[in-house]
């Protein structure tokens, strides 16, 4: 059933408060996943509207695809990486949009679909491709970078403490057999790190932060934000807002910095001058909202 493949979308309420609908809009959801963001701006926009959904997850789009359909002929459903969003609206004959909305980080759908490799909790391939015909998995990732190459990408993408232990360990056991699922690393993670911090040290799981690098590295997420931020600005209708949810603070320290850049150049108003976060009651309802921060700007 669909139903039990759906994300919930995490700070609704405010991201379509802040996108200011309306009908006859034209949005772009960068990042529409299972569409729970999309529904509610659907909703807003129609009749007369468009809504653009990038994703570079097909099977997400499948799913979406079907959660929208009573919405269809409203509705642009697009396999694509969001940093080619120009590329995507210009096929489309789409030169200005009325608002735009990235929801970044995996989805709750994904992290249980064991055969993605995403998460740490059950066993599965390492894998952790967001788009699945993508060439580099984690699997490539752990086993063919050198130790220093894999201590770095810990501690740049992941701030692991223990990014130096980890990696060294990593490639002694590789010599052995090749670190090939989800459950071999994170039981390597938790023997590298000493005994006494294992628990008092990590609020989350120890492996957490490291799966967090390697998705990170897998799929260029940091790299590809700051271009795909600056495209989308650069198509906005003055007064059209872009929204952007990011889930750890490397990703919220890029679209900070990002925002101040093109305020500085005159292109955007910062709407949210800190990031604002989900409510107790959201948290409370949905767990997985509870590291996200919410950042706007405004075209000028």
């Amino acid at each position: 059933m669909v139903e039990e493949k759906l994300h919930i979308p995490v700070m609704l309420h405010e991201v379509i408060d802040y996108l200011a609908l309306a009908p006859g809009q034209i949005i772009v959801d960068a990042t529409i996943g299972t569409g729970g963001h999309s529904l509610e701006i659907l909703k807003k926009i129609t009749p007369g509207g468009r809504l653009i959904g990038i994703d570079r997850d097909e099977d997400s789009l499948a799913i979406c695809r079907q959660r929208l359909s009573e919405f269809s002929g409203s509705c642009e459903f697009v396999h694509a990486n969001f940093v080619d969003l120009d590329q995507v609206l210009e096929k489309l004959g789409i030169e200005k949009i009325d608002g735009i909305v990235f929801d970044l980080g995996i989805s709750t759908y994904q992290l249980k679909d064991v055969e993605r490799g995403f998460s740490f909790q059950q066993e599965g391939p390492l894998d952790m491709r967001l788009d699945k015909s993508s060439y580099i998995s984690a699997y490539d990732l752990v086993n063919n970078l050198n130790e220093n190459e894999i201590s770095h990408m810990l501690w740049s993408f992941g701030q692991e403490r223990w990014h130096n232990r980890i990696a060294h360990l990593l490639v002694e056991e590789r010599r052995n057999q090749p670190i090939s699922t989800t459950s071999q690393l994170a039981d390597l993670v938790m023997r590298a790190i000493p005994y006494r911090y294992r628990r008092g040290y990590y609020r989350i799981h120890p492996a957490t932060r490291t799966f967090q690098a390697v998705r990170i590295a897998v799929n260029r997420e940091l790299e590809i934000l700051e271009s795909a931020v600056k495209k989308a600005v650069a198509i906005l209708k003055k007064k059209a807002k872009i929204c952007v949810i990011s889930f750890h603070s490397l990703e919220d320290r890029v679209i900070k910095h990002t925002f101040r850049a093109l305020k500085a150049e005159g292109s955007v108003d910062i709407i949210t001058a800190k990031p604002m976060t989900p409510a107790p009651s959201e948290v409370a309802a949905n767990p997985s909202s509870r590291s996200s921060k919410f950042r706007v700007a405004e075209r000028i």
